[in-house]
């Protein structure tokens, strides 16, 4: 495989006009936390948004009345780990108290425990067979919708990321060394063993569970097409890729870690000898989150000065949403009906913008 080199595409876009209109002024709803947010997620019926925060409290917002933030003491310690959970109404979290709790407004309850170890990845999926996923040490604990454990997965190191295809059916795990692809359903627990020597730190998956695509220590990605375990090299970022995801469709897999949003295509046979689009850049600040709408090929982006945006693939246009001046940006979030956008930084700043028609 020959290594594909991000800095060789598209011109990046201009820098944002100083007299840009921010949507957060018009649409959108501010708090100020007194802690670093660690993660931001929206309940599955888009009706509640959540922050989970360095304190190991929960925020969480209705969307009927964004203004509103109620506090949940969740973890003894941090939160690592947001998302939404399976079952409507509520958010599973994962702390360094060991922890995997389901957290409502309100309340919070312990779904499992795992003294002395750290919950630092969480991941649901809803709908007929609904199962969560729970990351400890080494091993991926999987569990019903009513909270039943199914069975435990064990790897060969820490697991450091999870990832799940559009159905459900599978489930990616990063750890060192690689990553471990498991059939969720499966009588027989063998998982498709994804080698590449290195420290992998984070992954993703496509929706069509065609190909696996890891962040490395090294200011690289790693993939694989899984039909035939061919290796994808994706190399040239001034830093880590921290966030990343494919697009509702599978087309593109959008990343951080440079100074735009690099985008891979993944059509055909993936990204192998082919130049990744940079969208958004030209202000010298890194990309520090990302997150893709779940419906259409537009990319949310936070930045290392704060500043948030919105882009559009095919067009390249950019619409700015929040200003830079408060802090990085370190937790990024669509609704599933794709009209609300939460985002957080490390001071404790968090926002929530309403995209719906007006």
């Amino acid at each position: 495989m020959s290594e594909e080199k991000t800095g060789g595409g598209a011109t990046l876009a201009p820098p944002l006009p100083p007299a840009a209109s921010f949507l957060l002024d018009t649409r959108g709803t501010t708090h100020a936390f007194d802690a670093f947010v660690v993660a931001a997620a929206f309940e599955i019926d888009s009706r509640l948004a959540a922050f989970a925060l360095g304190d190991g409290t929960v925020r969480i917002a209705p969307l009927s009345d964004p203004k509103t933030a109620i506090t949940v003491e969740t973890h003894e310690g941090a939160c690592l780990a947001l998302c939404a959970d399976a079952v409507s109404g509520g958010f599973l979290s994962g702390g360094d108290d060991g922890q995997l709790r389901r957290v409502e407004p309100g309340r919070a309850r312990t779904l499992a425990a795992w003294p002395g170890k750290w919950v630092e990845h969480v991941l649901a999926h809803p709908g007929k067979g609904a199962w969560r996923a729970a990351a400890a040490g080494k091993a991926v604990h999987l569990f019903d919708a009513a909270g039943t454990a199914l069975k435990t997965l064990a790897h060969p190191s820490s697991a450091t990321g999870l990832a799940t295809d559009a159905k459900g059916r599978r489930l990616a795990v990063s750890h060192y060394n690689g990553a471990s692809l498991w059939f969720v359903a499966a009588k027989e627990d063998r998982p498709t063993a994804l080698a590449w020597k290195g420290s992998h730190t984070a992954v993703a998956m496509s929706p069509d569970a065609r190909y696996v695509v890891t962040a490395m220590q090294e200011n690289a990605l790693h993939g694989w097409r899984v039909a035939d375990g061919a290796h994808m090299r994706m190399s040239g970022y001034p830093a880590k890729t921290k966030s990343l995801g494919f697009t509702a469709k599978g087309r593109w897999l959008a990343t951080s870690g440079a100074e735009s949003i690099v985008c891979w295509p993944f059509t055909g046979d993936g990204p192998m000898g082919k130049t990744p689009e940079e969208l958004a850049g030209g202000d010298s600040v890194l990309v520090t989150r990302v997150a893709c709408h779940p419906e259409h090929e537009v990319i949310a982006a936070g930045f290392a000065d704060g500043l948030v945006l919105l882009t559009e693939i095919a067009s390249r246009k950019v619409l700015p949403v929040a200003a830079p001046g408060n802090g990085p940006v370190s937790a990024l979030a669509w609704s599933a009906d794709g009209r609300w956008l939460a985002f957080g930084t490390e001071t404790g700043f968090a926002a929530l913008v309403d995209f719906a028609p007006r």
